[in-house]
């Protein structure tokens, strides 16, 4: 009989006071189910009732609302039954009632402010309130976080043998996105029990933000094989083999934890990101608006069906789908970023421009942000009459902001680039080997950016060439292509679909995006001729506009370009801003023409000369005219 009864109390030990902590860290972390136990000494000397014990078993296998009845029915028998208060207060945590919960553990508090527990389960419950979408609570984030770490703090001043304690600050440093921390927690937990489920899974989470994939499958195993029903488990084990493009293992470890916790943003987004990855687009977007369903605010959810609709070809349809996500989360800087670069492929520079500097504002270090506003700023360039929004203010502060940027983070070559394309675009010298020669295919092309925005055509093609040369399969070719075509480098652009064509099952994709380079050409031609009878009929305005429409079109367009400067040479009066375009143009023309007789291009670099000899004469007859001041546009 003594033996039965302490086999009991031991059984007890192990499975009394289950709390349950949830967290969510943007799309990498899914709701824990963390067993927690009362210290082993403590409990030898407790008397801990059959109901009870009943009430954590329901609770380890998930049935919280009868557990829940148990823990009440407990305290009804005895109010002052600490262990069942505490049991009742993670029951209700799990059910979301959490101003219960929160009442509950205030009163075991009450009653033993030392309870170490009782503090845990503060700290959970202050975590499963950031799952809300409640918008007060979301702008508290960071104040609830440091609450939840005091209490554990204070948790772990009662009792540092807890396992679950440092668990839970394991969680916290998770949401916190201090996976180095979190890592040291959760080794903790373990150390003080090895068998802890929900603690190798945790650890499994920080390991596979840490880029140890591999690391992180061992701890989800373990978690599996203590614990069958983890579902954070089996969801890490889908991220993990998501990783490796392993999308059928993926989808059924994600099922698995679906099954588990049915009401996971995490699991349905990262089975979006599956089935997506699989070609299954419908069942793709399907997850991810569930995610979006259960956690609207969450910008990776509109992400991924921006990035279904894009590659459909239907880009104001992602568009749209992303300004729903800034409805719930207008200071995303990843959902402003995307706006501004989707407004850019179908050509609103404005609108692109704007949402960049949005993003600079926000996240001034942001290299993707610079480049983009750079780049809108050389297609404008093309599009509009020269000078007219580089003396803009909205031109100056994006040089600003891009001046600030380089000056945090002088050693990023993307961002010297982008500062190199404005200084081009703004007329000044730019020696682009001063920015040092680019190691990466990404910096490649942020150089031939910046040599096209200064109109050496033939050097951008060499570092495009060997980019495209780079790509080993047909997503980088395209990727690589799409961006040519944004910028209007149809060469490349055609040269990089015709590289993808090469991959099996890309040759419609690819035929697609060569008739759209094979469009901008014939749209650019159709204009270059409209511009020419306009200027035999001295319409010279309409003209003009119709040349930088062909040049926007196909800026290699070297008929166009010589067209444009001799338009802008007629038109009466002279401005200085006209003939400084117009020796732009020549130049350009030099450029995609290098095989010019030797005396056409000294009569050409003659012109250049002397049209800017008479911008000079001009800008400073306008100082004279204005008092000594310069006149600004």
């Amino acid at each position: 009989m003594h033996n039965s009864i302490k086999n009991e109390a031991h059984r007890a030990i192990k499975l009394s006071s289950l709390v349950v902590l949830s967290l969510f860290a943007a799309s990498n972390v899914v709701s824990l189910a963390a067993p927690v136990r009362h210290p082993s000494k403590k409990m030898l000397t407790a008397h801990i009732s059959r109901q009870v014990a009943q009430a954590d078993q329901l609770l380890l296998n998930g049935k919280y609302a009868e557990a829940e009845e148990l823990y009440h029915n407990a305290l009804n028998s005895n109010s002052k039954d600490i262990q069942a208060r505490v049991g009742y207060g993670f029951a209700l945590s799990r059910g979301f009632k959490l101003d219960r919960a929160e009442e509950e553990l205030n009163k075991a508090l009450k009653q033993d402010p030392k309870n170490a527990l009782a503090h845990a389960g503060k700290a959970a419950v202050m975590l499963n309130r950031l799952q809300s979408s409640n918008q007060t609570i979301r702008t508290s984030r960071e104040a609830y976080l440091k609450q939840a770490g005091a209490e554990c703090n204070q948790a772990l001043d009662c009792d540092p043998n807890v396992a679950e304690i440092h668990a839970t600050l394991g969680n916290i440093y998770l949401e916190e996105k201090r996976y180095d921390k979190a890592q040291t927690a959760f080794q903790g937990a373990i150390k003080l029990d090895p068998k802890y489920s929900d603690a190798h899974a945790g650890l499994g989470l920080a390991k596979l933000n840490l880029g140890d994939t591999a690391g992180a499958m061992t701890s989800f195993k373990e978690a599996i094989t203590e614990n069958t029903g983890n579902s954070t488990a089996h969801y890490g084990m889908g991220l993990a083999y998501l990783k490796q493009n392993q999308n059928d293992e993926a989808i059924k470890e994600l099922n698995t934890s679906l099954y588990q916790n049915r009401n996971s943003a995490p699991v349905h987004l990262a089975l979006g990101r599956a089935y997506d990855a699989q070609g299954n687009t419908v069942a793709g977007v399907k997850e991810y608006q569930e995610s979006i369903r259960i956690k609207p605010e969450n910008p990776s959810a509109y992400l991924g069906i921006a990035n279904i609709r894009e590659n459909r070809g239907d880009v104001e349809h992602a568009i749209a789908e992303l300004r729903s996500g800034l409805e719930l989360s207008p200071n995303s800087p990843e959902l402003h970023l995307r706006v501004a670069q989707d407004s850019l492929k179908v050509e609103k520079l404005d609108d692109a421009i704007k949402e960049y500097e949005i993003v600079l504002n926000s996240t001034p270090r942001s290299g993707a942000a610079a480049e983009g506003v750079t780049r809108a700023y050389y297609l404008k360039a093309q599009k509009e009459a020269a000078g007219a929004f580089i003396s803009s203010n909205e031109f100056e502060k994006a040089k600003v902001m891009i001046n600030k940027a380089v000056a945090m983070n002088p050693n990023s070559m993307q961002l010297r680039l982008a500062q190199a394309k404005l200084r081009a675009l703004a007329g000044e010298k730019v020696d682009l080997a001063s920015v040092s020669n680019p190691q990466t295919d990404p910096d490649r092309v942020s150089y031939a950016e910046a040599l096209l925005a200064q109109n050496k055509f033939q050097e951008a093609s060499v570092q495009m060439n060997t980019v495209i040369g780079n790509t080993t399969n047909a997503k980088d070719a395209f990727a690589v292509g799409d961006l040519a075509l944004m910028i209007k480098d149809l060469n490349s652009a055609d040269a990089a679909y015709q590289k993808a064509a090469s991959f099996p099952g890309s040759e419609e994709r690819a035929k697609r995006g060569r008739d759209m380079v094979a469009k901008a050409r014939d749209d650019a031609r159709q204009n270059d001729t409209l511009a020419n009878d306009l200027a035999k009929r001295k319409q010279l305005a309409s003209a003009v506009d119709k040349y930088h429409t062909a040049i926007f079109d196909d800026p290699r367009m070297a008929d166009a370009r010589i067209g444009l400067a001799e338009t802008l040479e007629k038109l009466y009066p002279n401005s200085s801003k006209d003939l400084r375009d117009a020796a732009v143009q020549i130049n350009a023309y030099m450029s995609l023409t290098p095989n010019l007789p030797v005396k056409e291009q000294e009569h050409f670099q003659k012109r250049v000369a002397h049209l800017q000899e008479k911008a000079y004469k001009l800008d400073q007859k306008a100082v004279a005219q204005n008092g000594g001041k310069k006149k600004v546009l």
